[in-house]
């Protein structure tokens, strides 16, 4: 079954590299190709429990794959991404190619979430706007297409009680008409010493249907004794430089220029690709059933 599993996912995503092929140059198309033949050999399957550095535990449920550093960093860089320490690794489902979500630490310090009462969201959005710009730049050196955003998907939204946040924006390509924009579904959890950050990359018409596998993966997520933000302790432990919003308007606001990418990325061919392996899902589906008769 495990051989099985990750056949099917390269199945899907080399799909994914050979319709999005004219969008990048080629020496940046090969380097996505092996990426993602790599992603093949060193998906983890659900369930499973993930370990996040020392901060956390990700109890995968069944349906996802966990794919872990070096190879989560390679197929990021080769998407126009930056990656450093900071990722720890990539979720993708088992039975479609039409989202991922990265899995990130920042080592911030306890983050205080005062001002989550009073931002504002347009001030927010200017910011991201700044961000993605700027990301262009670096976007126009890779030889792959600019991005623009195009507008709040679901505004910026703290939970007290659980100190998570979501926002979501939508991504397309730049100066270019396009129903089916990209979106980057964001959520934060943060802990005593940092947040992690779990990002969904999906198509804006699909953002509805698939946040729940988010919301899933944030319940499935529990960071370890000692480190959780209820631990805080004012006499000993690092205060953040920023507050909450900052993860918005300055922390992330450069990061989302260019993890935008891939929501644009994703949107961009998601029909396509749907089309073209119509047939082998259909054929994988019924593969999966009988193993499971069986």
């Amino acid at each position: 079954m495990q051989q099985r599993i990750r056949q099917l996912s390269l199945t899907i995503l080399l799909a994914l590299c050979a319709v999005g092929a004219h969008a990048m140059n080629p020496n940046a198309q090969a380097e996505l190709d092996a990426a993602f033949k790599e992603v093949g050999t060193a998906l983890q399957s659900g369930p499973a429990p993930i370990t996040l550095t020392d901060q956390a535990i990700l109890k995968l449920p069944k349906g996802y794959g966990f794919v872990p550093n070096p190879t989560a960093t390679r197929l990021m860089r080769a998407l126009g991404n930056h990656a450093d320490e900071r990722l720890l690794g990539l979720v993708l489902p088992l039975d479609n190619a039409q989202w991922m979500v990265v899995v990130k630490y920042e080592k911030s310090g306890y983050i205080k979430d005062d001002d989550a009462r009073e931002w504002n969201a347009d001030d927010l959005y200017k910011s991201l706007l700044e961000g993605t710009e700027a990301g262009n730049e670096a976007r126009k050196q890779a030889g792959i297409t600019e991005i623009e955003l195009t507008g709040w998907v679901e505004k910026p939204a703290y939970d007290a009680t659980t100190h998570r946040m979501v926002w979501s924006i939508g991504v397309k390509d730049k100066g270019v008409a396009d129903n089916a924009p990209g979106v980057n579904y964001n959520t934060y959890v943060l802990g005593r010493e940092g947040y992690i950050s779990m990002n969904m990359i999906t198509d804006q018409s699909l953002v509805a249907q698939y946040k729940p596998a988010t919301h899933e993966l944030l319940a499935a997520l529990e960071f370890n004794g000692g480190k959780g933000y209820a631990d805080f302790n004012a006499s000993t432990d690092k205060i953040a430089e920023y507050g909450l919003a900052a993860l918005i308007t300055g922390v992330a606001a450069k990061k989302l220029g260019m993890f935008a990418l891939m929501a644009a990325f994703f949107a961009k061919f998601f029909k396509a690709i749907l089309l073209a392996g119509a047939g082998v899902l259909y054929g994988i589906k019924k593969w999966f059933g009988r193993d499971k008769e069986s």
